[in-house]
């Protein structure tokens, strides 16, 4: 062979590798789902204007992700579309909020031009927010949507929500029966509204906590569920009590286990009726949800996003036999789970043993569950074949933003995708240069 034809195959063969290894990553970036969420009241001030939907848009596309997350109903109740049920958000942190054009229609617009999904994100169990006394709970006379809490103190006190100034959500109870088919309908109008929407992602959809709901409504419900009356409430189900330290913590009652199941029960019904209204609307949507990842304690808000073929009681004291009934992960066509952890190997959990406490945690934890990749590990056990996407909260990395990075990383190899929340934390603290490079070195761009 001469010196051309041996100069002429090593380029050949380059040319080969390097088509090789950039259609890997072109088929890495298309198949596997990365989202970013474009939250409502957080950035609807900068958002709305279509130069910056255009501009952002197109940067998040150019980074390797394949979806928007489009936040249309925020926990104030409020929406940001003409709703024939929801009232519209016009006014956000003192200002006037001016829409010259359908804002998620837009989006749609932009994001199929350029070849990005989107997925529309509505808060569901929530109708105010908590600290402007903004909503439909406070705005329509809807004051008896809010949950009825039993806050830690030995005196039994029940009250709403909305006099727990230091919860910035004022939820909903889940059972209230006014409440669920307006927020089905909300959901129903949403996928009828915008038929190009490629998915809806459903947030909030749980309790407010293990506090609540202590209505008497609730408690009729319960009853019903158990075939026999209470003689004592809510003491049947809990009393808190206090230790030889006086700390305060909750004395299990004889249908504690039982009232953990039903509000389970309680969630899954709902998500049964809020896929089927979904898909009769449009059956090629995209049916999905976003939940925090610490299954250990999430009964405590009612969910349990497991597969019916996992038992929790085999391994928590918290649940029967029969709480795997009311697994959902097989309802859903789309999961996005929170790992929001600062830890990200097991390995680092372990050398270090941090206690974490999560937005809906009573108290700390210690497990290599709150790590991103423990979680990753436990959730493929409690999912089964259903796949989820790794969640990252980006403002828990300000003070490290390679840990941005890291968690990227370790989500897109041990994870079926990433979703990332919130687009504002990334442009306040201009932290593109790690997102970009948790891309790049999961080979998901050059």
């Amino acid at each position: 062979m001469n010196n051309i034809s041996k100069l002429l195959l090593t380029f050949l063969i380059a040319i080969s590798f390097f088509s090789c290894n950039r259609d890997s990553k072109t088929q890495h970036s298309e198949s596997v789902p990365k989202l970013i969420w474009i939250d409502a009241t957080a950035n609807i001030e900068r958002f709305n204007n279509k130069d910056t939907i255009d501009y952002y848009l197109e940067k998040v596309k150019n980074l390797g992700f394949t979806d928007i997350v489009v936040d249309v109903r925020p926990i104030s109740g409020h929406v940001l579309y003409d709703s024939e049920f929801a009232p519209k958000l016009t006014r956000w942190n003192e200002k006037d909020i001016e829409y010259s054009f359908d804002y998620l229609g837009y989006y749609i617009e932009k994001a199929h031009k350029i070849g990005l999904k989107v997925q529309a994100s509505l808060n569901t169990f929530v109708a105010g927010h908590n600290f402007f006394d903004a909503g439909p709970i406070y705005e329509e006379g809807k004051s008896d949507w809010a949950t009825i809490v039993y806050p830690p103190d030995e005196e039994i006190k029940l009250i709403p929500i909305t006099e727990k100034k230091n919860k910035y959500s004022a939820m909903v109870n889940p059972v209230n029966e006014e409440f669920q088919p307006y927020i089905l309908n909300i959901f129903k109008e949403v996928a009828e509204k915008y038929p190009e929407l490629d998915g809806i992602i459903l947030d909030r959809v749980r309790y407010d906590g293990f506090t609540s709901d202590f209505s008497e409504l609730s408690r009729q419900k319960f009853e019903a569920y158990l075939g026999k009356k209470l003689e004592l409430f809510p003491d049947d189900i809990y009393r808190w009590k206090k230790t030889e330290n006086g700390e305060l913590y909750p004395e299990r009652g004889e249908y504690f286990l039982q009232w953990i199941e039903w509000r389970a029960s309680v969630i899954y019904k709902f998500m049964l009726k809020a896929r089927e209204v979904v898909k009769s609307a449009n059956p090629d949507i995209s049916f999905g949800t976003y939940t925090g990842a610490w299954y250990p304690t999430y009964f405590e808000v009612g969910a349990n996003f497991a597969s019916k073929n996992y038992d929790p009681s085999s391994e928590y004291d918290w649940a029967t036999p029969t709480y795997k009934n009311q697994g959902y992960a097989e309802l859903l066509d789309l999961y996005t789970v929170g790992n929001y952890y600062t830890t990200i190997t097991v390995e680092d959990y372990l050398l270090n043993n941090p206690e974490i406490k999560n937005e809906t945690d009573m108290h700390a934890q210690k497990s290599i569950w709150y790590s991103v990749e423990g979680s990753n590990e436990n959730l493929r056990m409690i999912l089964g074949n259903n796949k989820f996407l790794g969640g990252i909260l980006v403002s828990q990395f300000y003070d490290n933003p390679e840990g941005l990075t890291e968690s990227m990383k370790m989500n897109l190899k041990t994870s079926d995708g990433l979703m990332i929340f919130d687009i504002v934390h990334i442009i306040d603290k201009n932290m593109w240069k790690y997102v970009k490079k948790g891309m790049r070195e999961s080979n998901v761009i050059e």
